[in-house]
């Protein structure tokens, strides 16, 4: 395939459709980005920004996706105040005695970060049966956001505030699209299995907690996270099965601070600073795969991450590149 000006639409602006469009760009491809929303109106902006794989299918894929751009973040930390990623010790815990033994499918991710190791019972909070301990990347995603706008028209594409409203419009555009779309390939493709997996968190002043801490279990409605941001302390969080409301919930949010409060009991006196609703985009697996649309032009849909999209980001755009290359 000749690929001419406008050759490729990515269609979503937030880090899974900006990551795809500026390894197209860097690789030579003339890149449109065409979304609704503003970067900063996505559901990217509202994420916590953890590098770690979280309700993410298949595992195999995620985890290679996941080990793929831990080492762009980590790369970028190195330009905290441009990127956005900083590296930042933590605890991932479980009330399992038995670390991953509900996640075995991500036993290549413990392999793969450097320097993960079990935690010591003296670096457990009460309550917790194992844990890791590890130092990943950690993104401040609305700082993020803005350095990738930024790295993609310095490679030459550009974004556009327009609705697609279906993929056959766009194919008589461009000769390549990537659909990015997220939640949105639920209408767009139509794709009834992407449904969403509702987030709520609250931000607060950071009473001095310098690492990151999650407490969870597989498949639970209700996690406990502490991440901290330059802009505040991320409290977390919520995962609503099929839960469409963008309003954040007074009593979900005290329950969220309650949750946290237990591990770090200083945050129930904090000013909270905001709240915030996302929707992740759920899917039984990962959307990634090329198909031809009725009018020839070619499609490679992104979509389907979950809450993993900041994790598999650069690694998913890597492939995207790839099957584009493959056409």
């Amino acid at each position: 395939m000749t690929l001419n000006t406008d050759d490729v639409w990515v269609i979503g602006a937030g880090v899974i459709g900006l990551t795809s469009a500026i390894a197209l760009a860097e690789g030579g491809h003339r890149v449109r980005v065409v979304s609704r929303d503003a970067a900063a109106a996505t559901t990217s902006a509202v994420a916590g920004g953890l590098c770690w794989p979280y309700r993410i299918r298949p595992y195999e894929r995620a985890v290679r996706w996941s080990v793929r751009s831990f080492e762009v973040l980590a790369e970028l930390a190195h330009r905290p105040q441009a990127t956005g990623a900083r590296m930042v010790t933590g605890t991932m815990a479980s009330a399992s005695t038995a670390p991953g033994a509900a996640d075995d499918g991500l036993a290549a991710w413990y392999a793969a970060v450097p320097g993960l190791r079990q935690a010591v019972a003296d670096e457990l909070p009460e309550g917790c049966g194992s844990g890791w301990r590890a130092r990943t990347p950690l993104v401040d995603m609305p700082a993020h956001l803005r350095y990738l706008e930024r790295r993609l028209a310095a490679a030459g594409g550009g974004v556009e505030r327009r609705e697609v409203r279906s993929l056959d419009e766009a194919g008589r555009t461009a000769a390549v699209i990537v659909n990015c779309s997220g939640l949105g390939a639920r209408s767009l493709v139509p794709d009834r299995e992407v449904h969403p997996v509702q987030g709520q968190l609250v931000i607060v002043e950071n009473p001095g907690v310098q690492e990151w801490f999650v407490a969870a279990e597989s498949g639970a409605a209700d996690t406990t996270y502490a991440l901290p941001q330059p802009y505040g302390l991320v409290l977390g969080g919520t995962a609503r099965e099929n839960a469409w409301s963008r309003e954040p919930d007074p009593a979900v949010a005290d329950a969220v601070v309650a949750r946290c409060a237990r591990y770090f009991p200083q945050v129930a006196q904090a000013r909270v600073l905001a709240h915030k609703v996302g929707l992740r985009p759920a899917r039984p697996s990962v959307r990634l795969e090329a198909e031809r649309l009725p009018g020839g032009a070619l499609c490679v849909h992104n979509y389907g991450h979950g809450g993993a999209g900041v994790t598999v980001a650069w690694g998913c755009a890597d492939e995207v590149v790839r099957l584009v290359r493959d056409a």
